[in-house]
């Protein structure tokens, strides 16, 4: 899984989405992606989950970029912890990402192969995406 080697503070604030992305909205490397249609939060989990379908479906063919990283570190508190005690530890990290924000692109497949598994990438990622081309 995804995650950064080293970071300058270990908790951060949770924070909001706001708004569209103005970065990293267009298919750059290659000729399909996989768009966010809404905000939120991918975490390292689901984008390997998203990887792997990808991969399997691609087989020998095709080449895929991953545009997101999750640098963002989720925190959570133990089972049956009273109320106070500050905050939980880091759990896992997340990528927080913006409406129309690019997560996949893929290229040197067919557009119906694409399709399909930019598809099944996206069943495994708790936003809402679209395919785009470039």
């Amino acid at each position: 899984m995804l995650f950064p080697k080293k970071v300058k503070h270990r908790k951060q604030r949770k924070g909001r989405i706001k708004g569209v992305a103005r970065k990293g909205f267009l298919v750059n490397f290659g000729n399909y992606g996989l768009s966010a249609q809404e905000n939120g939060h991918i975490s390292s989990r689901q984008i390997e989950a998203s990887r792997r379908a990808i991969i399997r479906y691609l087989r020998k063919g095709g080449k895929m970029w991953i545009r997101v990283f999750p640098d963002k570190p989720i925190t959570r508190k133990g089972q049956e912890v009273p109320m106070g005690g500050g905050k939980g530890a880091v759990d896992h990290y997340a990528a927080a990402v913006k409406k129309g924000r690019v997560i996949f692109e893929i290229d040197g497949i067919p557009e119906e192969k694409a399709r399909e598994a930019l598809r099944k990438a996206g069943d495994k990622i708790s936003v809402k995406t679209k395919f785009v081309t470039k």
